[in-house]
């Protein structure tokens, strides 16, 4: 029977990497899909020519909805948050709203719980406690949606995530043959995301990798830089398509109500009524 499934997010261009080859799956599949993000993004880094006037917010929400299209995701919705960036002090709030980290909890969980109850979500995608690399945001995001999935009874969370140790050894390998951009801080990766032994749930993606392709081609801002410098996204759009099929072709999930040691789900809708 079709359900729906809910990706919730930090910034346009988070779902491209993290969840879209599960969320073109589910709407292949016949699911109702959804994506809602918390902030616009306009703190992401892009060539200039997509930040004057503070146009980027503007420009990186088109991108999600064309990401969106490209997966068959059926809404797109933004929490009204502002991006509250990498660096090691937040901006001053805008006029208006609030950068996401300084939200109110329980205020921003009964915003996305609104959406899951109206949705009948049955499935919330969300991060785990680190955010995978440790962005503000993306913790948030673990927090508000654990309490959302809460308050609306949401029966599975699924925590998007990777298996460090296999990251690590990808990156040291592309490494060999690839010069990362210099913000790349290869020591992150070390404690990022989750030891293979936490995921429940590896999702196969490759019969949707194409989607998951141009839902990252869609994020053209997030591969730009001035000066000829490089973006990470930018890298992984160069990937010949049987490498990219490989890297790309499995999305990992940790669903905390498991217990430890249990069978690897390969279905996100899997033990559900």
């Amino acid at each position: 029977m079709p359900h729906t499934l809910l990706a919730f997010h930090a910034h346009p261009d988070d779902e491209a990497l993290l969840t879209s080859g599960t969320m073109a799956r589910a709407a292949a599949e016949g699911h109702r899909v959804v994506v809602v993000v918390a902030t616009d993004g306009e703190l992401g880094l892009a060539a200039s020519e997509y930040t004057g006037d503070g146009a980027l917010a503007a420009t990186r929400m088109d991108e999600l909805r064309a990401s969106a299209r490209a997966l068959g995701v059926a809404r797109v919705e933004h929490l009204g948050y502002a991006d509250s960036g990498l660096g090691p002090e937040v901006a001053p709030d805008p006029p208006g709203t609030t950068r996401f980290v300084r939200a109110d909890v329980d205020e921003a969980a009964t915003r996305l719980a609104d959406i899951l109850r109206e949705e009948q979500v049955d499935v919330l995608l969300s991060y785990e406690p680190n955010g995978g690399y440790g962005h503000p945001d993306h913790k948030q995001v673990h927090v508000v949606g654990a309490l959302a999935a809460e308050l609306a009874g949401t029966p599975r969370v699924l925590e998007a995530t990777a298996p460090r140790d296999t990251i690590c050894r990808a990156i040291d390998l592309a490494a060999k043959v690839y010069r990362f951009p210099p913000e790349f801080d290869r020591s992150s990766f070390d404690r990022a995301f989750s030891a293979r032994s936490e995921i429940t749930h590896r999702i196969g993606v490759r019969r949707h990798i194409a989607a998951k392709r141009a839902s990252m081609r869609a994020h053209t801002s997030q591969a730009s830089a001035d000066g000829g410098a490089d973006r990470t996204l930018a890298a992984f759009l160069r990937i010949p398509r049987p490498l990219y099929d490989v890297v790309f072709g499995r999305e990992w999930f940790v669903d905390r109500s498991l217990p430890a040691g249990s069978a690897i789900r390969r279905d996100v809708f899997a033990d559900l009524p």
